[in-house]
């Protein structure tokens, strides 16, 4: 079953225009309820978030009764794309204007209604494994022209496979929670051995991330026509970076505590089917991929992109990057499919990070190092003067993802995260 909410449809809830959780979304996520004193899943609709249980404790939509599902969306993630599909379908009758079931039970709106402004928003789901790939070529070529001024932008398997590596599930937190500045070895390309210390080249990286919601079994591969039932959803990434750090470790196996330390998730998870209306062909892949990968249709998404950082001394923060999630020159299916093309086994709520989506202009990087140039070019904060190359204490990050529809826009929420001093 796949739903989309058409685009004329109308809410008996009443939020503005410019809402980014219309009828047309029905994200999912957890909130901490005071009342109950604990975390519960929920969706929203305007300015307003949705108790999933108590709506299924008066019979009105079935949810998965587990454990896990009335602290998560693990148990939510568990039944399935099909299962999450239906779910969605019952929540946008109960919204739609015609339907009075939920509009005229106040009572129930009384206890289920919460205002999302002030609503405490968690961690959506247990993250089971973290990839990180590195899909975006515009980052790539701009990484590859620094690092390597002397070769090509691109190494020779880019266009060929999507480029990831392992991450770390455990350091997968959700939006607010603050950041501590790692710690870990550097060094200076005239310094005789290496230091410990805090990182000095502290940056973000602008990313979008699936959610998998079908258990693959080790030893099977998913078919790439196929990889789409697997994914529940989409959030925002921040894989925070330790450049200084990185540089030194990453030969020969890659990152390792540079990236490890922390990732930041959005609160909701934003349905394959909500995105369905701003699927895109994406860019031209030259040379054509092999058989395994080669894919039909529109298997991208038009999904605009932001960066704001606020210091510690300014009052409200200010935009240093818009990108868009088609700069991605491996789509999801693509992702997930090469994941499991050596037979590795897919867990449900297993997480799949693009990697920085820069796009092909100076302020639509998708990351410091390339907003900075390597630190070259300081970026100014113009309320306060000040200048950034990596990021400082005090600065906060955020990433906001929209996908703009006719009448209507599709919101993610934001992914945030503030920058704090070393803890010993």
């Amino acid at each position: 079953m796949r739903f989309v909410v058409p685009s004329d449809a109308v809410s008996w809830v009443d939020y503005p225009e410019d809402s980014p959780f219309p009828i047309q979304n029905i994200p999912f996520g957890v909130y901490w309820s005071e009342e109950l004193n604990g975390p519960r899943p929920c969706t929203a609709i305007g300015e307003y978030g949705v108790d999933l249980l108590l709506l299924a404790n008066s019979g009105l939509i079935d949810y998965p009764d587990s454990d896990a599902a009335t602290a998560s969306l693990d148990g939510l993630l568990q039944v399935g794309r099909e299962t999450i599909s239906s779910l969605r379908k019952r929540l946008y009758d109960l919204f739609e204007e015609d339907n009075a079931e939920l509009q005229d039970d106040h009572d129930l709106q009384s206890l289920a209604f919460f205002e999302l402004e002030q609503a405490q928003m968690m961690h959506p789901f247990t993250v089971k494994s973290f990839v990180d790939f590195y899909s975006g070529i515009h980052h790539a070529s701009n990484v590859g022209k620094m690092f390597r001024p002397d070769q090509p932008p691109l190494l020779p398997n880019y266009r060929w496979i999507p480029i990831g590596y392992n991450g770390r599930a455990s350091s997968v937190v959700a939006s607010g929670t603050e950041i501590g500045r790692p710690q870990g070895q550097t060094k200076g390309p005239n310094d005789d051995s290496p230091t410990f210390g805090p990182t000095k080249e502290m940056d973000f990286e602008l990313e979008m991330g699936f959610v998998t919601c079908r258990e693959n079994p080790l030893g099977r591969t998913i078919a790439i026509e196929a990889a789409e039932e697997s994914i529940a959803g989409l959030v925002i990434v921040n894989d925070w970076s330790a450049r200084d750090i990185q540089r030194w470790e990453y030969q020969p196996l890659g990152p390792f505590l540079a990236k490890s330390f922390a990732t930041t998730i959005s609160p909701w998870l934003i349905t394959l089917d909500a995105l369905e209306p701003f699927r895109i062909e994406g860019m031209k892949q030259d040379p054509e991929p092999l058989a395994n990968l080669a894919t039909t249709g529109k298997p991208h998404f038009d999904v605009q992109l932001e960066v704001l950082i606020q210091t510690s001394n300014s009052t409200k923060p200010q935009r240093i990057c818009q990108s868009n999630m088609k700069n991605l020159y491996w789509s999801p299916s693509q992702q997930l499919t090469h994941q499991a093309s050596n037979g590795t086994n897919i867990q449900v709520g297993d997480l799949y990070a693009s990697g920085t989506i820069s796009g092909e202009s100076d302020d639509s990087c998708g990351s410091m190092l390339e907003l900075s140039w390597r630190g070259q070019r300081p970026i100014e904060i113009r309320e306060t003067g000040e200048t950034r190359t990596f990021l400082e204490d005090g600065d906060t990050v955020i990433i906001r993802a929209l996908c703009q529809g006719n009448g209507f826009q599709i919101g993610f929420g934001e992914a945030v995260g503030r920058i704090v001093a070393t803890s010993s």
